[in-house]
């Protein structure tokens, strides 16, 4: 069977809504992955904008718990945390670029959606 969807578009809207991570700190920066979801067509992309969804909740959630506790450890577990959730986006965005026909699945959240 033939792939009714654009590869390419694809790709830029998935890799899109799990790179809005990186405007975390906007609030505003759920609303990308969210626009996704209602705009796109796409099975994949809807999947991949719903996952990205969960993980600014996930983001969000950690870093209300880290924060505080980054006083106590002088940085190290916010520091650890800022880079794991980055890692995992990257990780995100080179799975959509790289296998644009599966939808992204991030480890050790919790899904809301």
């Amino acid at each position: 069977m033939q792939n009714l969807y654009d590869s390419d578009k694809r790709k830029l809207l998935s890799s899109l809504a799990h790179g809005s991570i990186f405007l975390s700190s906007l609030i505003v920066a759920i609303g990308i992955p969210i626009a996704i979801l209602f705009v796109s067509e796409d099975p994949v992309v809807k999947a991949n904008a719903k996952e990205a969804i969960n993980f600014h909740f996930n983001v969000w959630l950690y870093g209300i718990i880290l924060i505080p506790l980054s006083f106590l450890t002088f940085g190290l577990a916010g520091g650890i945390w800022w880079l794991v959730h980055w890692g995992l986006t990257a990780w995100a965005i080179a799975h959509c670029l790289g296998t644009p026909d599966q939808a992204f699945r991030y480890p050790f959240i919790f899904r809301l959606l």
